[in-house]
């Protein structure tokens, strides 16, 4: 199996490829067209601001090719948040598969952002992603969130109640890290590497 984890600039790329190694697979980590084309399934990570990564995406071409990948796709924190439309975060436009907007996560007494820490997720749709995930707990980091909507496979809640696991098609993504989620992030990401190419 080809795996390809596309190089949008993010923090996150070596504990990703980490945790894929310990589910004893090899990645490329690349931002070549070619090679992310031909894989079996793509990673998109992705940590820090939208805006930066969408100059790294349109930079190389990536930000017109992924959107027309049929393989499936698994987006992380930000890399999750890249697949909608736009971020109010500087106001970023991004890749528009999914048709919603990315927010800022309320400020509240008492509620600290960036949302940190452990939080558990609540499976409002199955999906083979979250197969063996019904109790999960998983690692948050992140400032910005996506509403409910009918991408919504699971959610989780910190001041509100957001999307935490998402679906589109192929396109999938995570809200939290799976890499730095012990076993719940490695099962998610082994469930990913065995779902069906299209």
């Amino acid at each position: 199996m080809a795996l390809a984890v596309v190089d949008s600039g993010g923090a996150n790329i070596a504990s990703v490829m980490q945790a894929l190694g310990r589910l004893g697979v090899e990645a490329a980590f690349t931002s070549e067209a070619e090679v992310i084309q031909r894989a079996d399934r793509v990673i998109l990570p992705g940590v820090g601001s939208a805006g930066a990564a969408m100059n790294k995406l349109r930079g190389t071409g990536l930000d017109q090719l992924i959107p027309q990948l049929r393989q499936p796709v698994l987006g992380i924190c930000l890399g999750m948040q890249l697949l909608f439309e736009r971020s109010t975060e500087s106001d970023t436009r991004m890749l528009g598969i999914i048709n919603s907007d990315v927010e800022r996560l309320p400020d509240a007494q008492g509620l600290r952002i960036p949302h940190m820490g452990w939080n558990q997720v609540d499976i409002r749709r199955p999906d083979p992603l979250l197969k063996g995930l019904e109790d999960g707990w998983f690692y948050f980091v992140h400032s910005y969130a996506v509403p409910l909507g009918d991408w919504t496979l699971a959610s989780s809640q910190h001041g509100e109640t957001f999307s935490a696991v998402v679906q589109q098609d192929n396109f999938r993504g995570a809200q939290f890290h799976p890499e730095r989620s012990a076993a719940s992030g490695a099962r998610l990401l082994k469930n990913f590497l065995e779902l069906p190419c299209t």
